[in-house]
């Protein structure tokens, strides 16, 4: 039976924020005081799936969303270990008769929320998790058949078509009792990392919600025409505010729609645009809850046991952005000093590693996520499989970026390249639209390309066609 609690607890996991927040509205509506708590890992030094720049994100987030919780009679109590072990001692501590949360879309977090479940059933606390990271759960965007969609535009149809849900209200207090055991605020030494030396973007709540009211005010309207050029601010740049629930997307969508009841016919369209990226993050999700497999081997059955090259000289020239392709390495060096790459930028870097260095994209998975401040597993992974062309809905292997032409496209002047890579600031930029001839470099100082994209391109087309024919 349910043991009649002093309060109830809210668990603080990807939704570091006060407003529109479905487990801790409510907590908060339960009429119980709230304790609200995040829990710290315990791994130390390198991961593969993190790395300074976002764990020095999160612990920004978490001193603010610790400031916030003050001003609504609350306090943020830190934890850290084993999730399970944490929560069952906070229980018992403090009586509490509930356990409040909001899904994990990732395997580990689904995997920790059933040992949870059971644990509470175990000690007659009420266990209450919502869906709160996307707008559709995968199991409500299903094809007829009642099977998931492996193909986006017949899933963003049914997807765009179905009822969206309305925010939810932000609570006014919260009364967590006093003297509750906890942490100090973490710093990014608490997992043996140095500080970053990235020039991150503000972290928190309130920066998160200026992004997106400047992103719907002066950014939607010309989505469409923007988002593909690196050198412009045509993005919305909330990847890693939704990553981290620093702004809930049913406010986003909510908001970013009443922007487009009032915009002009050109307008509307960018902000459908906008929307239908939100379903592609969406549509990751579902391929991540159906296929949880993805994170090991290829979507795509037929790709599975591919040969790739060993990494070597060429995979680190790629990582530090000196391989002699401006585009490629003018993203690489984006994402080292920033934490942060260009959508269309992330594809060109990430074919270039698969497609002309025929390198596994597991490995340049992991090396994003080890640098992006936004890096969301489901979006990762979904992008380095399309670019691959091993993912679902992706493109087909004989679909090979030219990075040369990609940046003649995308980058005609050279501003962003010469922002990224200073060292080509005074060459005309025709000049990083063309592979030098004779191997050489595009500019006295910096490395000639590490290899030729024509030769690498009909390299790639018959290693697939030989792992084609050998698979029958």
């Amino acid at each position: 039976m349910p043991r009649d609690g002093k309060c109830v607890i809210h668990w603080f996991r990807r939704d570091l924020r006060l407003a529109d927040n479905t487990a801790l509205s409510r907590a908060s509506a339960s009429g119980l005081p709230v304790v609200p708590v995040h829990i710290l890992s315990e791994w130390k030094g390198e991961h593969s799936w993190t790395g300074s720049n976002r764990q020095q994100f999160l612990c920004d987030c978490l001193a603010e969303l610790s400031s916030s919780l003050d001003a609504i009679s609350g306090n943020l109590i830190l934890r850290k270990g084993d999730p399970i072990r944490e929560l069952e001692k906070l229980a018992k501590e403090t009586g509490a008769s509930a356990i409040y949360l909001n899904k994990d879309p990732d395997p580990h977090g689904k995997k920790t929320e059933e040992l949870l479940r059971a644990f509470c059933q175990r000690s007659g606390i009420d266990f209450h998790t919502f869906d709160d990271v996307a707008l559709h759960h995968p199991s409500e965007v299903l094809t007829q058949a009642g099977a998931p969609y492996k193909v986006f535009t017949p899933y963003s149809r049914n997807w765009l078509g179905l009822e969206k849900p309305a925010p939810v209200a932000k609570p006014s207090a919260l009364n967590t009792p006093r003297g509750i055991r906890s942490l100090e605020l973490p710093k990014v030494s608490h997992w043996k990392l140095d500080a970053p030396s990235a020039d991150l973007i503000r972290a928190g709540e309130k920066a998160a919600r200026l992004r997106m009211r400047r992103a719907i005010r002066e950014r939607l309207a010309d989505y469409e025409k923007d988002r593909d050029f690196p050198a412009r601010d045509g993005t919305s740049r909330l990847s890693q505010d939704l990553r981290f629930g620093l702004i809930s997307i049913r406010t986003l969508y909510a908001e970013s729609m009443a922007a487009r009841s009032e915009a002009k016919p050109a307008g509307k369209k960018g902000i459908d645009v906008f929307i239908k990226e939100l379903a592609w993050r969406e549509f990751y999700f579902a391929i991540l809850h159906h296929f949880p497999e993805v994170l090991d081997v290829e979507f795509n059955p037929d790709w599975r046991g591919l040969w790739w090259a060993e990494p070597g000289k060429q995979f680190e020239a790629w990582k530090e952005g000196r391989t002699g392709f401006p585009i490629v390495d003018a993203g690489m060096r984006e994402l080292l000093a920033t934490g942060f790459m260009h959508n269309r930028v992330r594809m060109i870097t990430a074919m270039f590693l698969t497609k002309d260095l025929h390198i596994d994209w597991r490995l340049g998975e992991s090396f994003f996520m080890q640098h992006l401040t936004d890096g969301e597993i489901a979006s990762n992974n979904g992008g380095w499989q399309w670019s691959a062309g091993t993912g679902a809905d992706a493109a087909p292997y004989f679909r090979i970026q030219n990075p040369w032409s990609q940046a003649a496209r995308y980058d005609a002047d050279g501003a962003y390249i010469k922002r990224w890579v200073p060292e080509l600031a005074s060459v005309d930029a025709k000049k990083l639209h063309t592979p030098p001839k004779d191997g050489g470099s595009v500019a006295p100082g910096y490395p000639a390309p590490i290899v030729d994209h024509k030769a690498e391109r009909e390299r790639t087309l018959e290693i697939f066609k030989r792992h084609r024919a050998k698979r029958g």
